[in-house]
């Protein structure tokens, strides 16, 4: 029989000769999923044996994180704004950075009813957070990727928030009748070359489609500012995350197009990673 402690030392062991610089978290991590179990009450029994089948499914995770698979794709699933959403590699894993996005617009709607656009939802997780904050808020999320659409609807299914938002493959090039009160996006962002120096995690299993951004990280940024100008309401509110360094060239070109910055927010390195701004009509 093996103990818990051995596991766990041999996990770090593997993990840290395979340069994952979180050995020790996310071996952890992986014996608390595969055990079903809180990581601080495996860590209080460390001498208990494992049975066979449970080392063997621990080892069957580990090497998946081995060879550098992010922990979010191997449980399925990750915690974003305060709830548990389904992912899988057709969908970008959610980002913190992103949440300062929902804390923030969520604000200037809130008593309000307002109905919202989420430009490439991915697993729709901005979009489901944001209608979880509001009650009286409706939305619909677009993408590219079919794929990406039906995890975005199981999500949607999961949180109870099926009857207030309608998800489809649809690109913002295409026509959208509707207006709404608030588009909100996290578009691919990212140079050419920043994607060559991307970490393997990244690049090897998240969708290359959600990170690319053209030669300047802005050709899809560009798209979602100008299209906005025809679907939102008077008054609306776009709110974008963009790639660090990028806020000068957005809101120039988000004055051009007619939008009145409301606040550029920060990330917690203090670089500008999301600017929310107005349709002057």
């Amino acid at each position: 029989m093996t103990h818990v402690n051995e596991l766990i030392k041999t996990g770090y062991k593997i993990l840290k000769q395979n340069s994952v610089s979180t050995y020790q978290l996310d071996t952890e991590l992986i014996l608390s999923n595969v055990l079903n179990k809180p990581r601080e009450q495996i860590l209080t029994g460390l001498n208990k044996d494992l049975s066979e089948e449970i080392v063997e499914s621990f080892f069957k995770l580990l090497l998946r994180r081995a060879r550098k698979e992010p922990i979010a794709y191997i449980f399925r699933e990750k915690e974003f704004w305060s709830k548990k959403f389904f992912v899988n590699n057709d969908t970008l894993i959610p980002r913190p950075e992103t949440e300062l996005m929902i804390e923030k617009t969520s604000k200037y709607f809130y008593g309000k009813k307002p109905f919202i656009l989420d430009v490439g939802t991915g697993s729709g997780c901005i979009l489901l957070s944001l209608l979880k904050e509001n009650q009286n808020s409706r939305g619909v999320g677009i993408d590219i990727s079919n794929k990406a659409i039906k995890v975005a609807k199981d999500n949607a299914n999961k949180l109870g928030l099926s009857s207030r938002s309608k998800f489809y493959k649809r690109s913002i090039d295409e026509t959208l009748v509707n207006k709404f009160d608030l588009i909100v996006s996290n578009p691919p962002y990212l140079t050419n070359s920043q994607i060559k120096n991307l970490p393997q995690d990244i690049k090897a299993y998240e969708p290359g489609i959600a990170l690319k951004g053209g030669n300047d990280g802005l050709d899809v940024i560009k798209k979602v500012i100008y299209k906005s100008k025809s679907i939102l309401k008077k008054k609306g509110m776009l709110a974008l995350e963009i790639g660090n360094r990028q806020y000068i060239k957005v809101l120039k070109f988000l004055k051009s197009n007619n939008f009145r910055k409301v606040l550029l927010v920060k990330d917690y390195q203090d670089n500008v990673r999301c600017i929310i701004s107005v349709l002057e009509n």
